[in-house]
């Protein structure tokens, strides 16, 4: 009765705010890696993406000037050496408190003097100006260490695009490791789509005997787990001499996307008009004609369904990477395993990793922009009659 006076069900209400939800939870990660690629290496590890556009509190850790060359004599043995630690890129810092040492980084507030024991002291003005004092072994070797607490204004750089992009090194390995993906994912894609094809106008309009059987098998290979099968197939290629080349990994993905492609296209095509199909028939035209000039235009929205699905899998893919394209080289990297390199050897280059992550799904994005419409199209084809 909801639906005939004009108010829509509590159905239709669940339906759209499960929708926002998931569009939510994909919009928002997106959204953070493309914000953090704007951003520093410590403006990343000390807040959030969502804090971005406001003032943070950060932890920066600065030194004074090296006192051999800037320490001037004020008497009785004694050194001072006098300087400004926010100059640069600090200039519109704000300093709450500060301190010498790691454990104690808030232990002093702007104005106090750092007393270093035997003599040496330190004393931070709100400015950043200092003043070290000490004698002459203190006032030696390296500039004496602060630990600032601070809070920062907003800053985005497009520092870390010019790393990855024009850097020399970063911006080979990444041209190279693009054309690679390139290498692996096209013929990734179109290969299962040709064998697919064929697959789905048999098992939909051709009778032959264990045709159940087989569409029963197909769908049973859909819950089929990636990695149960990595280990026997790359031993199988190792046997064959194709596990370490392109030529393993193009049938790797071939093999793991086929059940999903046969079985979405023979949804596709079971659904398509018999009469066209029995028609061309009394025609006389072969089975193979009636494929490739009734069934294949009929069905492009289907194979553009896959061709997106496919493409997507493929290149973001990792583990099917480093499984069948063994390079020591570095020939076949493709572009996810060289954003883990970008990485760095310790894990701490999350700027690089948030810029090198979103320049590589540019690509897909714009792949699944383009041809949304035919997703829609493909994935509710058969549903209403």
């Amino acid at each position: 009765m909801d639906g005939l006076s004009g108010k829509k069900p509590a159905v239709v209400w669940l339906l759209n705010i499960s929708v926002v939800v998931l569009v939510a939870l994909w919009l928002f990660p997106t959204l953070g890696l493309f914000v953090s690629s704007f951003r520093t290496s410590e403006q990343i590890t000390s807040s959030g993406w969502w804090a971005s556009l406001f003032p943070a509190e950060q932890t920066l850790q600065l030194r004074a000037l090296d006192p051999d060359d800037n320490r001037i004599e004020t008497g009785a043995g004694m050194f001072v050496v006098e300087g400004n630690v926010l100059e640069g890129d600090y200039a519109e810092v704000n300093i709450d408190r500060w301190g010498t040492s790691s454990r104690a980084p808030s232990a002093y507030t702007i104005g106090d003097t750092a007393d270093l024991g035997d003599g040496e002291s330190m004393t931070l003005n709100a400015d950043g100006t200092y003043i070290w004092q000490g004698n002459d072994d203190q006032i030696s070797g390296r500039g004496q260490r602060l630990f600032i607490i601070a809070t920062v204004p907003p800053e985005f750089t497009t520092d870390n695009y010019k790393n990855v992009l024009f850097t020399e090194g970063n911006s080979e390995d990444m041209a190279k490791a693009f054309f690679n993906t390139l290498t692996v994912v096209i013929p990734a894609t179109i290969i299962p789509i040709l064998i697919a094809a064929f697959a789905a106008y048999a098992l939909a309009w051709m009778d032959f005997p264990g045709r159940a059987l087989l569409i029963a098998t197909v769908v049973g290979l859909l819950v089929v787990p990636l990695q149960l099968a990595l280990i026997p197939l790359l031993q199988f290629h190792n046997a064959i001499g194709i596990g370490k080349g392109y030529l393993g990994v193009w049938m790797a993905h071939t093999g793991f996307g086929l059940p999903l492609a046969i079985y979405l296209l023979r949804n596709y095509m079971v659904g398509l008009p018999r009469d066209i199909i029995e028609n061309a028939r009394v025609d006389g035209a072969t089975e193979f004609q009636i494929f490739t000039k009734i069934i294949l235009p009929l069905s492009f929205p289907a194979l553009a369904s896959f061709a997106i699905f496919q493409f997507l899998w493929t290149w973001n893919d990792l583990l099917v990477a480093l499984v069948f394209l063994i390079d020591s080289s570095g020939e076949t990297t493709v572009m996810t395993k060289q954003i883990v390199e970008l990485l760095g050897t310790r894990g701490g280059d999350w700027e690089i990793l948030a810029t090198s992550a979103f320049i590589s799904i540019a690509v897909p994005l714009l792949v699944f922009f383009m041809m949304q419409k035919y997703l829609v199209r493909g994935l509710l084809a058969g549903s209403v009659k």
